[in-house]
This record gives C-alpha cells, structure tokens and sequence, in this order.
C-alpha cells in the first residue's frame, strides 16, 4: 500500500468523513479487503447495517439492478455503503450507469469499488473516484505487518525471534500469517507473556532450523547433506511446494549471481548486503524468508560461487521450474533433492577446476 493511500484511508476512518466513492486495486486482496472492512465499519451503525449495506459482484450486475443500488436511499441512517467487488467486470451499460453516477455521488452514500487482482488499473475510476492502491508488502515491511497485526487484531505481543521464525514459516502471504496470528492467540489466551518462538513452534508445527530459509542458507553454503535433511520438513509446512522452494532458490541464485558480479567489479563484502537491500526495495522480489537475513546469506555466499557455476544453476532451476508447472514428475521431494545436488555439485565441479 502507497504511504498516500495510508494516510487517505486512516484519515477518512479517524474523521468518519468519507468521499463518495473508492477505488480499492493493487495486487493484495488482504489488505484490499481489510480496508473495505474498515470503512463499511466507520461509515455505518451497526444497528441500521443490514438496511444499509450491500455487496455485490460486478460481473453479476444487470443495468437495472446498477441503477437500484446507486439510486436507493439510507434507511434510518447517515448513509449506506455499496460495495462492487471487481468493479473491471461490468458490462457495457451498466458500466455506463456507473459512469454516469461518479460524475455527481450521492451525498448519503459511500460507494466502495474494487479491483481484481492482475487487473490493468481503470483510467476513468482513476480520476472520478478516490484510488486507494494495496500492493504486496514487501519483505522488510511484513515483520512491522506481524507485530501491528497480532497487537492491534488479536491482542498479542510477539517477540521478534517469533515474528521471524513465522515469516520464515509462512512468507508473505498475510491472509495466511493472520490465520496463524489467529491461531496463536486462542492458543495463549490466558497468559501474560508474549508469543514466543516454542508458542509459534506449537502452532505452526515448525522449528528453527527447519524452515525454508535454513533450506535456503544449506544450498547457499553448499552442505548438501543438510539440505536434503531438511526437504521433507519444508514440504510439510503449510502451502509449501516444490514450486515454491525453486522459485524461491532461483531469487537467491539470481541475487548470488548479481553480487558475484558486483565483486566482480570491485565492490567490497561490506557494501554489498546494503546493495542487496536497495536492490530488493527496487525489484520486491521473492525471497522466501526476512529481508535481513536473505542480504547477510548472499553476501556471504557471492564470494563462494562462480559465474559459470551460477550459470548452470539458473539452468538447472529453470528445468525444474517447467517440469514442475507441466507436472511431468511423479514426486516434489525427489526433484527438490536432484535440483540441490545438482546445484550443489555444479559449483564443486567448477571449484575443483
């Protein structure tokens, strides 16, 4: 989300004063949804909501029903909200009832359009309407994300060794992370101390040492052994697949292959891991784990490998990437462990030359 729309957001719910219309897009449907909650919380009584609020899907949405929903009054109340959820998906006539309405809004109603996820943003609802933008957050910004969350939502304080361990547990996802937040506070309800690394350990059913970073950080060293250890524990946590990991091995050969470079070029160890934090503010790629602690594994790791055999690597990532969305293997563990040996050992074989 744009530091902007924050302010418009958090401003319209701190003075209950609200424009007539919204257009909530971005590619995170957590944070979209969440602010449609928070606005349709402020802008009605719960007393009078379920005479004043409607929501619908745009792609379902006949011109007649359009025009009933945009022309019906309050009942009882201040105003009524209207949400059109994937508001790209109406049809020519009713869009243009829509059109029409955004020229002068009703004073009584708050109207709250969004998006889907992937959609090319609307030029016209752009200018007639309020934008409130939600991208993914990325991955400095999601530990911040955790401990609000968990405090502001659910009621409980998390030390930082468990925010970390949940992140590299979960990702970024943040309709899972509030799931697991959820979670962790009906499991220590009741207590006083905060949710700790044995609490999300509980929960979550993941240990330190046994998460895709620690996958991760075993390839970057090249300890095989370890790496292969620790396959079955990554594919067992939630929502992790082989696509996942090699998606999340090929951000980190690609990092690994752009700092050999910038060494290459002179640049010193020291400097390199605040690089990478520049270069992930620029790219927000995927690193399947904390910021922090993905820029301090590749500096190391860009002293530890070749251009050749990071060039293999991509290759050998790329293949399974396809072999893996063709489906063309029977089992994610067996390519997941011939994808680690084969990096592993590509780099050894160019060491040894």
């Amino acid at each position: 989300m744009s530091a902007s729309s924050l302010r418009t957001l958090r401003d319209a719910i701190k003075r209950r004063s609200f424009d007539g219309a919204y257009y909530i897009l971005g590619d995170d449907d957590y944070q979209k949804d969440d602010a449609v909650r928070q606005l349709v919380e402020a802008a009605l009584e719960p007393g009078t909501r379920d005479f004043n609020f409607d929501t619908r899907r745009a792609s379902e949405l006949d011109p007649e029903t359009v025009e009933i929903l945009l022309s019906t009054p309050p009942m009882m109340a201040e105003r009524r909200v209207v949400v059109l959820r994937e508001v790209n998906a109406l049809k020519k006539e009713a869009r243009n009832l829509l059109d029409e309405y955004l020229k002068n809004p009703a004073p009584d109603m708050l109207l709250l359009m969004t998006a889907a996820v992937g959609s090319k943003p609307d030029g016209v609802l752009l200018t007639s309407s309020t934008p409130l933008q939600f991208d993914p957050l990325t991955g400095d910004r999601v530990p911040r994300w955790i401990a609000h969350t968990a405090s502001s939502e659910f009621g409980v304080r998390m030390s930082e060794s468990a925010i970390e361990l949940l992140q590299a547990a979960v990702g970024n996802d943040l309709h899972q992370l509030a799931g697991e937040l959820d979670k962790l506070a009906s499991y220590v309800e009741g207590r006083s101390q905060e949710v700790g690394e044995e609490d999300v350990s509980a929960v979550v059913g993941v240990r330190r040492g046994e998460t895709q970073s620690d996958l991760l950080d075993a390839v970057a060293d090249r300890n095989v052994s370890r790496a292969l250890e620790l396959i079955p524990h990554v594919l067992a946590q939630p929502k992790t697949t082989g696509v996942s990991i090699v998606m999340a091995l090929s951000t980190q050969m690609l990092a690994i292959s752009w700092g050999r470079a910038r060494l290459d070029e002179g640049l010193s160890r020291a400097r390199l891991a605040q690089e990478y934090f520049d270069l992930l503010r620029e790219t927000g790629a995927f690193t399947g784990r904390p910021w922090g602690s993905a820029t301090a594994v590749w500096a190391r790791a860009a002293e530890r490998w070749n251009r050749e055999s990071l060039d293999r690597a991509l290759d050998c990532l790329l293949e399974a990437d396809v072999a893996l969305k063709e489906s063309r293997v029977s089992s994610e563990e067996q390519l997941v462990a011939t994808v680690i040996l084969r990096l592993c050992a590509a780099d050894e074989k160019s060491a040894a030359a």
